[in-house]
């Protein structure tokens, strides 16, 4: 199955919007939200509407897998649930306060912080998925 980006952004009115990144596909799907969850849930759901009509008019439809790319307001808008930002910085060195600022919008983290956040995350999680309970 083909994998597509789905870039999730904050825009500047603190709305959230999910578009596809494939502009040769003979369909595209974007969905919107007060936030990162509700613009995923939404590009989900137009998603499964786009599929249903292709069905319903005898179309072809490319299903594809959803590959999310974020950036840094709506990752961490999605991820609050799982994330404090105290305990976001506990994991990526990255001050509370500044962290805040990405979520507001009002700073944008260079590229040199965002990988330090994207690496962090990532050896943070390989570190949880070798849990084990007993």
């Amino acid at each position: 199955m083909r994998k597509v980006k789905a870039i999730i952004e904050r825009a500047g009115d603190g709305t959230y919007s999910v578009y596809m990144d494939a502009d040769d596909m003979s369909y595209l799907i974007t969905g919107t939200g007060k936030n990162a969850e509700e613009a995923i849930n939404s590009f989900k759901m137009n998603y499964d509407d786009m599929k249903r009509y292709y069905a319903e008019e005898g179309k072809d439809f490319e299903e594809v897998e959803f590959a999310y790319e974020y950036d840094m307001a709506s990752f961490l808008s999605y991820y609050c649930k799982a994330f404090s930002l105290a305990g976001l910085s506990r994991i990526t060195g990255v001050n509370q306060g500044q962290l805040s600022h990405y979520v507001t919008g009002h700073r944008i983290p260079s590229d040199k912080t965002k990988q330090k956040i994207q690496t962090s995350i990532q050896n943070f999680a390989k570190e949880l998925s070798l849990v084990r309970f007993i």
